[in-house]
């Protein structure tokens, strides 16, 4: 028991330092983060871009999977789930029959960079690539470590499609935590799940909570490709390291997600280290093309899955997944930054 206290003490610490940390950071947005100068950014500083057109619309948000397989290669390389991963094929019941159709997915791809206080060779990234570091991101959020043996099975049509083919989940070069985490919906989000399910009928019934499973990598440059990183992050100094997460399994709305945090000299200042971090996740165009379903439903006019995945529904809330991806892709961004500088 006091073990479990001491822990749960610890955490609760650990977050708290987190969220301080977090507040000292400030968000500019830019065009373009691997265009962006170096010299232009600042301590406590973030230059941050999801590509949209502005805050209000969903504009640029989303691009097609095979859209951005084609116009952007080098960051679908880098940020797919694995190589060769493509979108699978699903049945579904169409004018009373069941036929085999394309699971389209659409990705949310946010890019920032930030800058550390301390040399590129000094940071312990093994510190960061555990549960504990998860953990003190978003206290919102409930993590527990798992085995290998533990990960889920992905019988269903659209989560075979994620087995990597060439290494089990959690299994390789790199691996340092394989992880289950379960997010509880907040606000009103639950109440429009539950308005959301009447009109579903038969359909499988929407969950008020995020379910997930993810693994931690710690990769040095011989084990990626360094020239397309430096291609990623703009950035035209050696890579000392790369913390990777694989989100291979979402209950729903998403089919998967990926982080890569990249290390590299500040080639203006040896003594500072460049950290570009990149998040891609796919989402299924059937969820964000439901939009006449609840238009023509008054009370779920602002439950549009659009508007509520870029946080512009009245159903928003909080600081973590309720606000919307990009609130709480910006405010874990913050937490890591806050983290890492402080060592």
């Amino acid at each position: 028991m006091w073990i479990k206290s001491s822990t749960a003490a610890v955490l609760v610490f650990a977050t708290t330092i987190a969220f301080a940390a977090a507040q000292d950071y400030q968000i500019v947005r830019v065009a373009s983060v691997a265009g962006a100068t170096i010299d232009g950014l600042k301590p406590k500083t973030i230059f941050f871009t999801d590509h949209r057109a502005d805050e209000t619309s969903d504009k640029g948000a989303f691009i097609r999977f095979e859209e951005w397989s084609r116009s952007r290669p080098s960051e679908a390389k880098l940020l797919n789930l694995f190589p060769g991963f493509k979108e699978g094929m699903v049945h579904k019941v169409i004018d009373g029959t069941r036929k085999e159709v394309k699971d389209e997915l659409q990705m949310y791809v946010t890019e920032a960079r930030f800058m550390l206080s301390r040399p590129a060779a000094s940071a312990d990234l093994k510190t960061f690539a555990k549960l504990p570091f998860i953990q003190s991101i978003d206290p919102s959020i409930k993590h527990d470590a798992i085995k290998a043996s533990d990960v889920s099975t992905l019988k269903d049509e659209k989560g075979q499609n994620n087995k990597n083919p060439d290494r089990a989940w959690c299994e390789g070069t790199g691996v340092t935590a394989c992880i289950r985490s379960s997010y509880k919906l907040e606000g009103k989000l639950p109440i429009g799940v539950a308005l959301a399910n009447k009109l579903r009928d038969s359909e499988r019934k929407l969950s008020d909570s995020i379910e997930f499973e993810s693994e931690m990598r710690l990769l040095s440059a011989s084990d990626v490709d360094e020239e397309g990183l430096k291609r990623l992050t703009g950035v035209n100094t050696p890579v000392a390291g790369v913390l990777e997460q694989n989100m291979f399994y979402v209950n729903q709305v998403m089919r998967f997600g990926k982080l890569l945090a990249v290390f590299q000299p500040n080639p203006a200042d040896a003594k500072s280290t460049i950290t570009t971090v990149v998040i891609a996740l796919a989402v299924g165009s059937s969820t964000l093309e439901q939009k006449k379903k609840y238009e023509n439903v008054p009370v779920l006019r602002n439950l549009v899955p659009s508007q509520v995945l870029l946080g512009n529904s009245s159903f928003n809330t909080g600081n973590s997944i309720s606000a919307g991806l990009p609130s709480y892709v910006r405010n874990r961004i913050k937490a890591i930054a806050g983290i890492l500088d402080r060592g």
